[in-house]
């Protein structure tokens, strides 16, 4: 049912508020620099007072430049009740966009959207994420545009970094303890929320860190080093509580990557006998056979894989879905199953001699055979496609596989590469040579057919896309090649649904992945589900954590036959948690400006057990921790005392 947005001219102010709100950017305020037929307005008019009100750039009223879904955001938001929605018969005629330039044309609309990055988009879930869950307020006064979410919320304010994080690890309150020297209640408390403390302390894509309020300040803090810090210097390695209540049920777990760790973790806390399958000789997915020990220690792998055995959760490795065990059968011999098989099929460069050259290696295999055999080696000049964490994980360990040279090829710059800067700066300074802005064009071959180059194009960086990513075009006649006996390619993983048998309910999107119920993650087959890779595609360790706790809450639902909003998400098991209130209601921030701790990294050996990433020292540690400003705190309204460089401010 398409929807027109109208505005009452005689009482709009041109606030903007309206099109900042809007979810789906249906909204536009434009301003017709002289009498425009689409505007019906003289071309000054504007009910701002004064001089301003006959600049050229000046907005005017809002206008409708895409699809509305009468979320009724705008109506609710309007300081004026300016604005209201009707059905319209059919689509409206919207205002069109107009091209960008320095000062509006001479004729017809300038949007604001062509000086910003504001976009018609699909609506989707919550437009400002999932946490926190966006809601239409109550506007109790006319002249409200605003509140705060104190007093509309029943649950607690969360610090940026904890709603950043996917499972909801409360930084701020471990990041404190360490400040405190409490070390071993910090790791308790960032083991409460996250089944991978220690992996992830280690290589978490940190999401919180990107959002720390810090960083206004001078730089974020290094939230995922501490988190390490504090389970390297736990005094007890991991508590583990037995659930009190033990269910009849047993369910099946396909996959022993993250998602299915997660779910194994949360329902064996639940009290259900699970069992986990899994192709590979050992646990851990990616995590095991992705990432190199030199990154992600063995000890740390199995120190947070011990955690689920302890739990009760049975291991079948070496035991293929599809080859070694049918679906069938596992639904014949499980209360539930649940596929968590990942995204393991490696995209292709589609170009020229791939198909045919030998020394083209996906780089999730290079790195499952580097991983799992001490022997792989690799000679000669080595370049890796990609500039992501795999990209950066095949680069290095093929220097410590024996490669002469290696050469990373990103078709952006390094400030663009979904690679950690940390990840980047360890590559670099190892000797790893970073070109960018460089896209394969085709690779060049010998006679017996081996790979002996790349013929490369230089790109430069064009217009934003959809995404908001500016896109590489090509330079013409830039062509220049790199020698290699060996092409790493790691531009992308899919999930591979082969596993499936023949005409299977469990339906498959284009893409390859899993179609799911959204709430459920149910399947189209009763009682079987599927979460993580295989459903949205690659992403980090901490969100297949969350999706496998939301398996596991799904999964619940379903043996104890209810929705699954009747089931929290995290089990109700006892766990000791640390109060996040200091002793003396009393919390001293440092506001001046502190350099943020960098991670000191070891030489490069053939060893390739020896950890890369040092580690803060306890120096570091406590200087880093006391770079908080406990966001967490700050709306329980506890006595704050700010130190602005000599001076001390106390507030209440």
């Amino acid at each position: 049912m398409p929807y027109h947005i109208r505005v009452n001219q005689n009482t709009c102010i041109n606030c903007g508020i309206c099109m900042d709100l809007c979810p789906v950017r249906c909204l536009d305020m434009t301003r017709p620099p002289i009498s425009s037929a689409e505007s019906n307005v003289p071309g000054l008019a504007s009910p701002v007072p004064g001089d301003i009100a006959q600049q050229a750039w000046m907005m005017l009223f809002p206008v409708q430049v895409a699809d509305c879904i009468n979320c009724q955001v705008c109506v609710q938001e309007c300081p004026t009740n300016a604005i209201t929605i009707a059905k319209a018969a059919e689509k409206p005629s919207y205002a069109q966009r107009g091209p960008l330039s320095p000062l509006p044309q001479a004729a017809g609309w300038i949007p604001l959207n062509a000086y910003t990055r504001a976009t018609p988009e699909e609506p989707g879930e919550a437009p400002w994420g999932e946490q926190p869950r966006w809601h239409v307020a109550e506007r109790h006064a006319s002249w409200q545009s605003w509140r705060t979410w104190l007093g509309e919320r029943k649950e607690d304010l969360r610090a940026p970094c904890q709603a950043a994080c996917p499972v909801g690890t409360n930084a701020g309150l471990y990041i404190s303890l360490i400040a405190e020297g409490r070390y071993q209640e910090a790791a308790d408390v960032a083991a409460e929320a996250n089944p991978f403390p220690a992996i992830c302390g280690r290589v978490c894509t940190a999401p919180c860190e990107a959002v720390c309020r810090r960083s206004e300040f001078d730089q974020p803090i290094a939230i995922r080093d501490l988190k390490r810090f504090a389970m390297d210097h736990a005094t007890v390695v991991r508590h583990i509580q037995q659930p009190k209540l033990r269910h009849i049920e047993h369910i099946a777990i396909v996959g022993a990557g993250p998602t299915g760790l997660s779910a194994a973790y949360y329902l064996a806390r639940r009290g259900y006998n699970v069992t986990v399958f899994d192709a590979m000789p050992v646990a851990g997915g990616m995590m095991a056979i992705g990432i190199p020990d030199y990154r992600l220690p063995r000890t740390e792998l199995h120190r947070d894989i011990a955690a689920i055995r302890e739990l009760g959760v049975v291991f079948r490795f070496n035991m293929a879905l599809g080859l070694d065990i049918a679906l069938e059968e596992l639904q014949q011999s499980y209360d539930a199953v649940l596929l968590a098989v990942g995204a393991q099929r490696s995209q292709r460069l589609e170009m020229r001699g791939e198909a045919h050259l030998d020394g083209i290696i996906p780089a999730t295999l290079f790195l499952k055979q580097y991983n799992l055999d001490p022997q792989t080696r690799l000679n000669g000049d080595v370049a890796v496609v990609g500039g992501g964490s795999t990209a950066l994980d095949a680069a290095r360990s093929a220097l410590r596989a024996g490669a002469s040279s290696v050469h990373v090829l990103y078709r952006r710059t390094r400030t663009e590469m979904p690679a950690q800067a940390e990840e980047v700066r360890a590559a670099l300074d190892e000797g790893i040579q970073l070109h960018e802005l460089v896209m394969p064009k085709s690779l060049l071959g010998t006679e017996d057919g081996s790979v002996q180059g790349i013929l490369c194009w230089r790109m430069r960086l064009g217009e934003p896309d959809e995404k908001g990513r500016r896109r590489p075009i090509r330079i013409p006649g830039s062509d220049f090649a790199i020698r290699a006996q060996h092409v790493l390619v790691a531009v992308g993983e899919a999930p591979d649904p082969s596993f499936l048998p023949a005409e299977t309910a469990i339906e498959v999107a284009p893409w390859g992945g899993l179609l799911i119920n959204p709430t459920t993650l149910a399947t189209g087959i009763p009682g079987v589900f599927a979460a993580g890779d295989v459903t949205y595609g690659p992403k980090s360790i901490i969100h297949a954590a969350e999706h496998g706790r939301k398996a596991a809450q799904s999964i619940h639902a379903y043996l104890s036959k209810c929705s699954v909003e009747q089931i929290s998400e995290m089990p109700d098991d006892e766990w000791e948690t640390v109060s996040a209130s200091p002793p003396d209601g009393t919390i001293t921030l440092d506001l001046r400006p502190t350099q943020r701790e960098v991670m000191a990294y070891s030489p490069i050996t053939t060893d390739r057990s020896v950890e890369a990433a040092c580690g803060f020292n306890e120096e570091q540690a406590l200087h880093e921790a006391r770079r908080c400003l406990r966001c967490d705190l700050a709306y329980l309204c506890p006595t704050v005392r700010m130190v602005r460089d000599t001076a001390t401010v106390a507030h209440k």
